[in-house]
């Protein structure tokens, strides 16, 4: 891996539904004595939109209850909540976003909310955003190690590796010794070009707890980063091995798959995360990645499926850059459309940040466009490359 960026990174939160009364670092009972008495008609629907949206058949259900219950009561912090981590895993992060803000509004103490705030708006790009929530919450709350966690994640994502540093020290001194924290504190001097110290950190981790997902994936980050892409696989199929559900896991085995050519191995491993996460946006534009490369020269019906699964993608995202580049490349390279190929690169420069790997690429690509249609190999989505910070009811 050529660098230390996620842009097909994130995979879905593994957040726990809650009904009245999830503790925090306020109880319930504290933010509750500020509000009203829950209406029992909004309780009722709440519970039933739990129910449905445990089920991804049942999920446009939930989410309809939900809705309902908040109209009913809009003083019901716990439906919001709900309806915002239900609405997240629809990837529908925007609204996520709304849902989770207004929850944070009712109930400002309470670390689930805060922490599931701030990791939306990661997911969207909003790093910063994120990290100034949780600098303010962890202030009035210096013993929320989850959200400071999450905090060192964020102040990392968005460029501020000595004061992310700092964050993942505080949660250090907490916890001693926990792996997670570890985890991140090598991620950080990672992102420093400083391997060696997070080599040390990362093996610290694993010590700490051998069957922890997240300290074995960032040892196959460091491990990328060193160039040893047979390394980083097997430490990234451990932390599968360690948490089946661990998308992530999956998401850089495939990228390293891509990269490698072994595109039909990169299908099994992203097919299999979305077996977990049917809804996760860059499983999907990975599996278009490796549905593409497996198509190059052979006849048959992989090209449509790639480009359903990044229309689908785009739908839920119009500013996914990962899918905005691919689909790109499909357009032109292999449907042989270079007309409609161009706008997708436009739009990709359009979002994309500076030190986007793929940015050149793009960039030559529009420069070449009146000339002659462009033809380059598939160019794979990179694998992700930081792990999703802990999530309510995520495991570590």
């Amino acid at each position: 891996m050529k660098k230390l960026v996620s842009y097909l990174a994130v995979g879905v939160m593994a957040l726990s539904l809650v009904a009245c009364g999830k503790k925090g670092p306020g109880t319930a009972a504290d933010v509750r004595v500020r509000l009203p008495p829950a209406n029992p008609a909004a309780v009722g629907k709440m519970v039933q939109g739990i129910t449905f949206a445990k089920e991804p058949r049942g999920r446009a259900q939930g989410i309809a209850l939900l809705r309902e219950a908040v109209k009913i009561d809009p003083n019901l912090w716990e439906a919001h909540f709900d309806l915002g981590l239900v609405l997240a895993m629809d990837s529908d992060l925007s609204g996520a976003e709304s849902s989770l803000k207004t929850a944070h509004g009712l109930a400002p103490d309470q670390e689930d909310v805060a922490v599931a705030l701030a990791e939306v708006r990661r997911r969207r790009g909003l790093s910063k955003d994120a990290a100034e929530g949780l600098e303010a919450f962890v202030a009035q709350n210096p013993g929320a190690t989850d959200a400071r966690s999450l905090l060192a994640s964020t102040l990392r994502d968005s460029g501020q590796y000595e004061k992310a540093i700092k964050e993942a020290r505080e949660v250090l001194v907490r916890k001693s010794g926990d792996a997670s924290a570890l985890a991140e504190l090598a991620l950080c001097h990672l992102a420093k070009q400083e391997r060696e110290s997070a080599k040390l950190l990362a093996r610290q981790a694993i010590d700490a707890n051998p069957k922890s997902a997240v300290a074995h994936r960032v040892m196959g980050l460091i491990q990328l980063a060193e160039g040893d892409d047979a390394l980083a696989f097997a430490s990234f199929q451990k932390a599968a091995q360690e948490d089946p559900r661990d998308t992530t896991a999956r998401l850089n085995m495939g990228g390293v798959l891509l990269r490698a050519g072994a595109y039909a191995k990169a299908e099994e491993q992203y097919r299999a995360a979305l077996q977990v996460a049917p809804d996760d946006l860059d499983a999907q534009v990975g599996l278009a990645a490796a549905l593409r490369g497996e198509s190059e020269g052979k006849p048959g019906n992989k090209l449509d499926e790639a480009k359903t699964l990044l229309d689908k993608v785009l739908d839920k995202d119009p500013k996914n850059g990962s899918a905005l580049f691919n689909m790109g490349v499909l357009l032109t390279d292999f449907m042989k459309k270079p007309d409609q190929g161009r706008p997708m690169f436009e739009r990709f420069l359009d979002v994309a940040p500076k030190n986007h790997p793929s940015r050149a690429d793009a960039e030559k690509r529009l420069a070449m466009a009146p000339k002659s249609a462009p033809s380059a190999p598939p160019a794979p989505p990179a694998p992700a490359t930081t792990p999703p910070a802990k999530a309510p009811g995520g495991k570590s």
